[in-house]
């Protein structure tokens, strides 16, 4: 019972985080076409953030859930304290990740800050798992460690999204007090033109983990 219900729940994760970035990824769209209105731009702006959450929720959620699948299969020495403390970590992250969100708190602020220092922490250690640097690592699959790489990639690939949006951030501000102009729609298109290529790169990486992880070839 436990076995299907986190393969279920990992399963759940993969179609939440896919099918979320499609929705925001659409809303992008809408949101560079300068022959929408402002306000409709605005609108499709604002259901790209609060659906962009999915996406969000089910990254961070990707690891105690797969975490917990690989020691029930044995491919993982986790006893039942540690795998309750990589539970109580990643419901903490994912808390903080929706207070970001509700507070709309800026890139200076402390828990930005910290969000920040966890996903650098989580790459760190997934990169680990997957070179073998830790102690136990040599004993796990292969496609387990390869699943590992695939995470911090898409981790990784999320902070430079994060990167190529800095402009975005002010010239939407520019669209909801100003209106659309040339300069403004030239700049917020820029911004998701540069982070388009990511996204599709975390899509491609995420094909080829749910390939590992039913496959399990390695």
């Amino acid at each position: 019972m436990d076995l299907a219900l986190f393969t279920l729940l990992h399963l759940l994760v993969f179609v939440y985080w896919l099918g979320g970035d499609l929705g925001v990824f659409y809303s992008s769209t809408i949101l560079t076409n300068s022959k929408q209105s402002a306000a409709a731009r605005v609108a499709a702006a604002q259901v790209l953030a609060q659906v962009d959450m999915a996406p969000r929720t089910a990254m961070i959620l990707t690891l105690p859930t797969g975490l917990t699948l690989a020691a029930l299969k044995g491919w993982l020495v986790l006893g039942p304290f540690s795998l309750a403390l990589i539970w109580v970590a990643g419901l903490i992250w994912l808390a903080l990740a929706w207070v970001l969100h509700v507070r709309h708190l800026g890139p200076t602020s402390v828990l930005r800050r910290a969000d920040l220092v966890i996903r650098w922490a989580v790459i760190t250690a997934l990169a680990i798992l997957a070179l073998n640097l830790w102690p136990d690592a040599a004993g796990l699959p292969l496609f387990l460690k390869a699943k590992c790489a695939i995470l911090a990639a898409t981790i990784l690939c999320g902070l430079l999204i994060r990167r190529a949006l800095v402009r975005f951030g002010p010239a939407f501000s520019r669209l909801v007090q100003e209106g659309a102009s040339p300069e403004t729609d030239a700049e917020i298109a820029r911004a998701l033109d540069e982070s388009r290529p990511l996204v599709v790169t975390i899509w491609l990486l995420l094909l080829v983990a749910a390939f590992l992880g039913l496959a399990k070839p390695l």
